[in-house]
């Protein structure tokens, strides 16, 4: 055989590995992590401990973003491949620990031939530059177009539709994003700003948590937008974000955010994240998103005509008290969702009736009367039918609102006051920054309560009839009338 060069070799005996790793795994699958509801979504073998995004976002709506995802992770199983969740954007490179690696896709996943086989309890780290489209259809989530930018609504399954990731809320993770953008837009993402580099024509601006994050609650902002800040209780810094032009008008509404933050740690302790903030957006989702740190509203909500204030103020509370029940504590599968959901509109209820005087037992009776009906529609609270394939968003119904919310009512008329507020304090501290599950709640309620609620529970959350209401015997709930719509995410009940 002919002597050959150092370097060629080397690339015969990668050409060689290449082929034998070809010729003995499987095709490129979408793997998933059999959540019951998104059984494509998330990903084994790996715990992602931090997300570094950068975009580059050239002032328009309708050109993908250029874009690079470092995913820093540690691996639970040995490795051969690595699966990410992606789509709706190009993939023009990727690399593992540093060395290029080939890649295909299949469903809604990116996979990844690692250059070696990895053991298990081993970094890895897998840079992807790819494009990042936001052109999609905002109902299904992702990118979310407004007057003058972009803004982000991922819940439940759009993340990967933006940046390649682990996307599921099992698996969370530290985030830095780094945008840049044209010199005269003004980009706010989740966390604390990190550096500001000011280049020809465009600034470059960087964000990080300090607090774990799902992929389903990350937030960037880009458009021209005034940032506003304010104090909160313990000094807590309150950045909000809003249309530039719309300053003025929304500052009576965002004036008072730091009351809401004070009752809501009067209710279940402090506040569980490093700043908090509303982001306006001049666009139409048709529902409010509380994305990390930085809850996602509609402009109408505030500026258009025929919300009482009571019912504006209410909506605000539920997304802050998302920030404790959802992001704070995420839900392990999206079957848990009733704990994010129920426990938000619980306390938006409970703000509307201390201060708007909007009774909480009057509308558990109206919710109790159609809880059979909601049931039927979508299933028992935790264990809720499969969304729509070309409507993901049709998981957020009636039955995970006001519907979980009446078995935290059920429940304090079960255990009794002081037991209930000791759950929720409880509860909120013993998985902060990580996520939980049902059978964990239903466990520390039977704990603090010191009695086995297991029967309790059972028909309150799989049942498909609605259990009799604790201390309410009168009570009754409307035979099923047929499907009820789905909300959006966290969108409060009409007003009176």
């Amino acid at each position: 055989m002919p002597l050959t060069s150092r370097r060629l070799r080397a690339a015969l005996l990668a050409t060689a590995s290449v082929t034998l790793v070809a010729a003995t795994l499987p095709a490129p699958a979408p793997l998933g992590i059999g959540d019951r509801l998104f059984p494509h979504l998330g990903n084994p073998g790996y715990d992602v401990l931090s997300y570094d995004i950068s975009l580059t976002y050239r002032g328009s709506n309708t050109k993908p973003l250029d874009a690079v995802t470092t995913i820093d992770a540690r691996t639970t199983a040995p490795l051969e491949r690595i699966n990410l969740d992606f789509t709706r954007g190009d993939v023009r490179s990727v690399e593992v620990n540093g060395t290029d690696s080939e890649f295909a896709t299949a469903g809604e996943d990116l996979i990844v031939d690692a250059p070696a086989r990895l053991p298990a309890g081993v970094p890895v780290r897998v840079t992807v530059r790819h494009t990042s489209d936001p052109k999609g259809d905002p109902a299904n989530g992702g990118w979310v177009p407004t007057a003058d930018g972009l803004a982000m609504a991922n819940q439940a399954d759009a993340a990967h539709r933006v940046f390649p990731s682990n996307d599921h809320p099992a698996d969370k993770a530290y985030f830095t994003f780094r945008v840049t953008a044209p010199k005269d837009l003004t980009v706010v993402a989740g966390g604390l700003p990190a550096g500001k580099r000011d280049n020809a024509g465009t600034t470059t601006w960087t964000y990080r948590t300090e607090h774990p994050m799902a992929t389903e609650l990350a937030q960037v902002s880009i458009g021209r937008s005034a940032v506003l800040r304010r104090t909160g209780p313990g000094g807590l810094p309150v950045r909000d974000v809003v249309p530039e032009a719309d300053r003025e008008k929304l500052e009576p509404w965002l004036d008072k955010t730091p009351a809401h933050v004070a009752w809501m740690e009067k209710q279940v302790g402090s506040y569980p994240f490093e700043t908090y903030g509303l982001l306006v957006a001049d666009t139409e989702m048709g529902f409010e998103l509380e994305t990390q740190t930085l809850s996602l509203f509609e402009r109408s909500l505030f500026t258009g005509r025929g919300h009482p204030e009571w019912y504006v103020e209410s909506v605000m509370v539920h997304e802050l008290a998302h920030q404790w029940f959802g992001n704070s504590v995420s839900p392990r599968t999206w079957s848990d969702l009733w704990l994010n959901e129920g426990h938000a509109t619980w306390y938006e209820a409970r703000y509307a009736e201390e201060h708007a005087q909007k009774p909480m037992e009057r509308r558990m009776r109206e919710a109790y009367a159609r809880s059979d009906t909601w049931r039927a529609a979508g299933g028992p609270p935790a264990r809720p039918d499969v969304p729509t394939p070309d409507h993901k968003i049709s998981l957020f119904r009636p039955v995970v609102y006001d519907g979980s919310a009446l078995i935290l009512y059920a429940l304090r008329e079960e255990i009794g006051e002081a037991a209930f507020d000791r759950l929720e304090r409880t509860w909120v501290h013993a998985h902060r920054d990580g996520s939980a599950t049902t059978r964990q709640f239903t466990a520390l309620a039977s704990r603090i309560a010191g009695r086995d609620l297991t029967e309790f529970f059972d028909g309150w959350l799989y049942a498909k009839k609605t259990p009799p209401m604790p201390g309410h015997p009168d009570w009754r709930s409307e035979a099923p009338r047929g499907a009820v719509a789905g909300h959006g995410p966290a969108r409060a009940p009409k007003p009176e």
